[in-house]
Parts: C-alpha cells; sequence; structure tokens
C-alpha cells in the first residue's frame, strides 16, 4: 500500500501542475488510505506536503512574472494568522468523542475525514463547473479589503481544520476582489497556500511526533509530479482535465462519507 501511496503522491503533484490546484484534496485521503496515517495527523502532514509543493510552484510561477507580492501580502496576513490559530489552539480542543447518533458515534477522527470529504464535494462542484469568466478589459488593480481580510481569514479556518490548500476559493477571490489576471492569480495564490500551510504547519509540531523521512518521501514525489505536470500542462487542455478530475474528487468525496460513516469499525 505504501508503493501505491508514493505514485498516488505523484499523482497529486501532476494534477498541481496540470491544472494548477485539486492535487492537494487528495493529500488527506492518500495519508489515512494508502499510508494508515490517523486523520488528524494526517492533516498536519498534508499541510507540509501542500506547502512544499506550492512553494515550488510559485517560484517558478515568480520567475514567469506572475506572483504579485503586494497581493499576496494583503491575503496571506489575515489567511495565515486564521490556519495558525486554528491548528494551535482549536484543533487540539476539539474532543476525541463529539457524540453519538443512532449507535453511530462520532469521533474525532471520524468528523475530521466527514468535514474533508464534504469540503472535497464543494471543491468537485468548483471544478466541474465552467471556470470564472475573466473581465477582458485590463484594469487597474484595486483591493475591495473588507472582503479580502475575510475571505483570507474563512480560507484559514478551513485549511487548518481539513489540510488542504483551499486555492479554488483564493483563485476567485484574487480575480474578484484584487482585480488580477486569472494567470497572475493562480501564480499568486501558489505563493499565498505556500505561507499558510508552512506556517500553520508550526503550530502542530508541538503536538506530534513527525515521520519525517516518509514526510520529505512523499513531498519529494510530489515536486517531482509537478514537474511532470507543467509538461504535459503544454499538450493537453486543461479546462478538460479540470472537469475529469472534479468528478474523480467528487466520488472520491462520497467514498469517504460512506466508509467513515457506515464502514469504520
Amino acid at each position: 500500500m505504501e508503493i501505491i501511496g508514493y505514485i498516488a503522491s505523484v499523482i497529486i503533484g501532476i494534477s498541481l501542475g496540470l491544472i494548477g490546484g485539486g492535487g492537494s484534496i487528495l493529500t488527506v485521503p492518500v495519508l489515512v488510505y494508502l499510508f494508515g496515517i490517523e486523520p488528524v495527523l494526517a492533516t498536519a502532514y498534508s499541510l507540509f506536503i501542500v506547502g512544499v509543493t506550492s512553494l515550488v510552484g510559485a517560484l517558478s510561477k515568480y520567475r514567469q512574472g506572475l506572483v504579485e507580492l503586494k497581493t499576496a501580502v494583503i491575503f496571506g496576513i489575515p489567511s495565515v494568522a486564521a490556519v495558525f490559530v486554528t491548528r494551535k489552539f482549536l484543533v487540539p480542543l476539539i474532543p476525541v468523542h463529539l457524540f453519538s447518533v443512532s449507535g453511530l458515534e462520532i469521533t474525532k477522527p471520524v468528523f475530521i475525514m466527514v468535514l474533508f470529504a464534504f469540503f472535497m464535494a464543494f471543491v468537485s462542484y468548483s471544478m466541474i463547473k465552467n471556470g470564472i469568466e475573466e473581465n477582458g478589459d485590463q484594469q487597474p488593480q484595486r483591493f475591495n479589503y473588507p472582503m479580502i481580510v475575510l475571505e483570507g481569514t474563512v480560507v484559514g479556518i478551513l485549511t487548518g481544520l481539513v489540510g488542504a490548500g483551499g486555492g479554488f476559493l483564493i483563485v476567485p477571490a484574487l480575480v474578484v476582489f484584487s482585480k488580477l489576471p486569472m494567470k497572475m492569480a493562480v501564480g499568486t495564490s501558489l505563493l499565498i497556500i505556500a505561507a499558510k500551510s508552512l506556517i500553520g504547519f508550526t503550530g502542530d509540531l508541538a503536538h506530534y511526533t513527525m515521520d519525517w523521512e516518509m514526510l520529505l518521501i512523499v513531498t519529494t514525489a510530489a515536486i517531482g509530479g509537478i514537474f511532470i505536470g507543467n509538461a504535459l500542462n503544454k499538450k493537453v487542455p486543461g479546462e478538460r482535465l479540470k472537469k475529469w478530475f472534479g468528478w474523480f474528487v467528487l466520488g472520491m468525496g462520497i467514498f469517504v462519507i460512506v466508509k467513515e460513516l457506515f464502514f469504520n469499525k
């Protein structure tokens, strides 16, 4: 199963390279079901893997002039603060046993996985539907600060809870609220994801003992996948792949819900 897990880690990177997102949503299921890692710890590992791979992608976009640093700082500050507080204080406060419904016990690991599954379903919808329409006229950049702070905070809390990057929320926010062109929004989003994921991960260091060897191998595999995905990006239609991947993510989300609620013994 670990060998399959490493192959899946490469696929995570390929997805990020091909369509600029989506791969991080698979990281937690890969860690839980293929590597046998406890769900709450898996969300911590996911933050590191997503953060490092996004940083590699952001550096590549920066060299192409597709990262807007001022926007990254303005959006990133509330997002980084929210994810750090969530990992450092909120997640440890969630009790191990939450409640029972008709004999079904909802524990902290089950809650995290089901929450993640609903997050996957929401992501899949954003990938299957038509993409954001970008105004073709070049507009001077302006910031809707209240909405940027609100969106950054919400994305940070979600990232802290489920360990996913949240690029599907960040990119639309940057296009709509910061008036960035789409390609610039994708590159800037990668930098924001890298910062909030890695800083959020530091909030877990005091709570868990990390298997650094496994973590670094999975991260390296995902980084390798990014370069493969970037190479394939020029040959494969990105929008078609995005919709196919969206249906796959939706299927994975349904699988996680059914397994955790009905077959989690």
